[in-house]
Parts: C-alpha cells; sequence; structure tokens
C-alpha cells in the first residue's frame, strides 16, 4: 500500500502547485493573517491539541517527544478521533498539506499529523 502525500507547511506560505488540499490544524487563527488571504481548504480545529497541552508544551523542542505522546494519546478522544477519521479520508484522494502558524513546523501538531497519516507512528 503506497503511503498517502501529507505535507507540513506554514499557513503563511504561498501554496505549494502539486500540494493538494490545504488544512489548517491549529486551534486558534494565525495573527496577522485575513481569511480571504489564508488559500486553504478547510480549518479542522477539532484535531488540534488541547489548550491547555499547548501551553505546557510551549513550542519547546526538548519537550517535543512527550508533546508527541500526550496529543496522540488527545487524538483518541471523540471529537478529535473523528476529525483524524476526516483528514485520513481526505489523505486517501490525494496530496494534504496541513497548514499551522508555528515558526518550527517540524515541532508541531502538524508533523505528529502528519507521521500519523502516512502510518508511520
Amino acid at each position: 500500500m503506497v503511503s498517502p502525500d501529507v505535507q507540513v507547511a506554514r499557513v503563511y506560505d504561498p501554496p505549494a502547485p502539486e500540494g493538494g488540499d490545504r488544512v489548517l490544524v491549529d486551534r486558534l487563527w494565525p495573527r496577522g493573517l485575513a481569511k480571504a488571504a489564508a488559500a486553504l481548504d478547510d480549518w479542522c480545529r477539532d484535531v488540534a491539541p488541547s489548550t491547555e497541552l499547548r501551553r505546557w508544551y510551549g513550542h519547546d523542542p526538548a519537550r517535543f517527544a512527550e508533546f508527541a505522546r500526550r496529543y496522540r494519546a488527545e487524538l483518541a478522544e471523540p471529537a478529535a478521533a473523528k476529525a483524524l477519521a476526516g483528514l485520513h479520508t481526505r489523505a486517501s484522494r490525494g496530496p494534504l498539506t496541513l497548514l499551522t502558524a508555528t515558526k518550527d513546523p517540524t515541532h508541531s501538531q502538524a508533523a505528529v499529523l502528519a507521521n500519523l497519516l502516512r502510518g508511520e507512528d
């Protein structure tokens, strides 16, 4: 079975021509970005980490492994699981780009989600 084409990008970056559907996976709307200028297909808030987990993590790369473990546990909750299933469906149909506002997308919830959707985690 072929792994789905799932990429991670900053929401502020211009869309890549081969990026497919663009889905924002942050709970909060990105600062300074007009909704009309966002160039996204969907905003999937329910798959974002809880506010408590996001604040605990604080985008500290030293905490990323523990953040990823806790976040995967949160994804088992009903609303998050349903949203994740929707992303699985979307990824199975073609390229998918998960968007986040964080300055370090490789240490973000979008990276954790991309790994899950690709079957790498």
